[in-house]
């Protein structure tokens, strides 16, 4: 079986990433690898420009590695709390997922997307919850999440201690 050297101009998932020197099957090369521009031929000139192509490369993902440090900063330790109907024992009526937790964040104007948000499973009771943020695969930050029952009409009495105010005229009684 005849085997080819190619160094890769990208990363290809799964072979290698940019500047890696490689060996593929000489079909693989010839038609993928080389027509897509993945590849080049390992000559010293293209070594070079590789070489060049990955420092950029680097430096990309450092500034871009910041932008992802900044951001993990700036929702670290942050506190959102989200409404939701649940019964007397405290479960909810359905579940709160990333997407509320996102729409949670959004509305303090930090903006996530729903990937970031590491559930292992919807939250599906009353409760304090310390939620996960992945925003790559080392750079993570933890949103503390309040789940609370919404109040229906006549709750906020039970709440309060249950007497109606003072102020409210109650019809056939008269004050002396």
């Amino acid at each position: 079986m005849k085997i080819v050297k190619v160094l890769l101009r990208t990363n290809v998932p799964g072979l290698g990433r940019i500047g890696d020197l490689v060996d593929v099957k000489p079909g693989y090369a010839r038609n993928y690898l080389l027509p897509q521009g993945l590849a080049a031929q390992p000559t010293k000139a293209n070594v070079r420009a590789v070489e060049l192509d990955r420092q950029r490369y680097l430096e990309q993902l450092a500034r871009e590695r910041e932008q992802v440090e900044a951001r993990a900063a700036l929702v670290n330790g942050k506190e959102v709390t989200i409404t939701a109907r649940a019964n007397e024992e405290g479960h909810l009526y359905g579940s709160v997922g990333p997407a509320q937790i996102v729409a949670a964040l959004a509305e303090q104007e930090l903006f996530l997307e729903s990937e970031d948000v590491a559930l292992e499973e919807p939250i599906r009771q009353l409760d304090k919850y310390d939620v996960p943020l992945k925003f790559a695969h080392d750079v993570t930050a933890t949103v503390h999440v309040w789940i609370v029952p919404i109040l229906e009409e006549g709750d906020e009495a039970a709440q309060t201690g249950g007497d109606p105010p003072a102020e409210a005229e109650q019809p056939g009684v008269e004050e002396p």
